[in-house]
């Protein structure tokens, strides 16, 4: 059963429609008196919850009652509803615990589809994809480490969903090929996979790039041309160097995310597409929006799942099977690399992450002389001759002192904010998702 709590007659009496011909059970009431009860006597299966119930719109009264509903239901997601002009509001609740927000007046197709992501994503279960059978060969993750397959449980259980996803990390370690992972797994598999880098494209192309043009829309423009979202229709959009993106720009990209819908220029015409977004950063978000160079409203549009990939200095267990992996690629095997080589490789820093040890991998055989088993000294020499990624790497001493300082900003921040994590983790400069992993990392029991 959904529970629908709106002051307004006309709204409850929609949405009660519009799910009833979607296949949900809905029961509607008109304010937090009347939910309260209902909650004392059934669980829902979900909730959707205007912010305003009388005259007065700060939105206190649905904050509010979004706390109480925490409290006596917490494992149950709370879809809000507000006005586009009070997505601050909207941000608020997020923050409150909130699972996602939809703006009045809302499009039913968009509104379906979330009430349809947040009870796949929050039902007991969730159909499991073996990740050897669905994903195609090159597109699999090399590795065994704990790190690695904690990333790719989220990768399975997320990938058949419609979840928008966010995919955080140093710069090589594997972003994309993750992103390729979700694709592979969906539902959605075998429809268009669209890579963007948005790092690379300019502001003065974003909007024909990302939504295209009609003939005659700019000089120049001399056929009709498909954006971006038109070629991803029906499979995946893959959003690279997100951060990268322009304040100018986001608001728009916001809308199309929300929405689904876009005007290609020179066209008057609404397109309307169906996308599953998945998007990627080696940037810290949460930081960027409290330096007030990304914004929040979006920053919650993309990070509906987020899904860390860590360094490769904290998996090193897999790098012996990355470099076998490389070193078949040359046509070589694990044989003709000794065992000190394979010891060496694995005690670098690798600040570049996969990218630098397979450039280095890769390098040192192709220049090594045939029929020579290939020594540690020779990967030395070309690790030597690279550029490096930066101009020092910290010494493992560093790296432990560092440690002890971030797990005790962690603890600092939980007792200034009571045990809060959201509050805490907007502190900090980092996701929930990445505090709660900091926590189990440095064994902090949760507050």
């Amino acid at each position: 059963m959904i529970l629908i709590i709106d002051d307004d007659l006309a709204v409850r009496k929609s949405l009660v429609y519009l799910l009833d011909k979607a296949g949900y059970a809905a029961k509607a009431v008109e304010g937090p008196h009347q939910a309260v009860a209902l909650l004392r006597a059934e669980v829902p299966e979900l909730i959707i919850m205007d912010m305003n119930f009388s005259l007065a719109t700060s939105g206190e009264e649905g904050l509010r009652l979004l706390a109480q509903v925490k409290r006596m239901v917490p494992q149950v997601p709370v879809i809000l509803m507000t006005a586009w002009g009070s997505i601050d509001l909207a941000v608020r609740g997020m923050h409150a615990g909130a699972f996602d927000f939809l703006t009045k007046p809302w499009d039913n197709l968009t509104l379906v589809h979330r009430v349809s992501m947040a009870l796949e994503l929050t039902a007991p279960s969730v159909r499991h994809v073996p990740r050897a059978a669905a994903a195609p060969e090159g597109q699999r993750i090399i590795g065994q480490s704990a790190a690695l397959r904690e990333v790719m449980q989220t990768v399975e259980r997320v990938a058949p969903t419609q979840a928008s996803v966010l995919i955080t990390g140093e710069s090589g370690t594997g972003k994309e090929l993750v992103a390729e992972a979700l694709h592979a797994m969906s539902r959605r598999q075998g429809k268009p996979f669209v890579k963007v880098n948005l790092g690379g494209m300019s502001a003065s192309l974003f909007e024909s790039e990302m939504f295209g043009y009609r003939k005659g829309a700019f000089t120049g423009a001399d056929s009709d041309r498909l954006g971006r979202f038109d070629a991803a229709d029906g499979g995946t959009i893959f959003l690279d160097e997100i951060g990268e993106l322009p304040m100018s720009l986001q608001v728009k990209m916001l809308r199309v995310l929300q929405e689904q819908t876009f005007e290609p220029l020179g066209d008057t015409r609404t397109h309307r597409v169906d996308v599953r977004v998945v998007c990627a950063t080696n940037a810290n978000l949460p930081l960027m929006v409290q330096q007030h160079t990304f914004r929040e409203d979006l920053l919650y549009r993309i990070n509906l799942i987020e899904v860390h990939l860590p360094p490769l200095r904290e998996r090193r267990e897999d790098i012996p099977l990355l470099v076998r992996h490389f070193a078949s690629s040359q046509g070589k095997s694990d044989a003709d690399i000794t065992p000190d080589a394979m010891q060496w490789l694995a005690s670098l820093p690798y600040p570049g992450n996969i990218r630098e040890l397979k450039n280095l991998v890769q390098r040192t055989l192709l220049l090594a002389e045939a029929g020579r088993p290939i020594t540690a000294s020779d990967f030395r020499r070309h690790y030597e001759a690279m550029p490096r990624v930066s101009a020092a790497v910290p010494a493992e001493t560093d790296s432990l002192q560092l440690d002890a300082l971030e797990r005790q900003a962690i603890q600092r921040a939980l007792a200034r904010y009571s045990g809060n994590l959201s509050q805490a983790a907007l502190a900090l400069g980092i996701s929930r998702q990445s505090l709660y992993r900091r926590m189990e990392k440095y064994q902090i029991p949760l507050p």
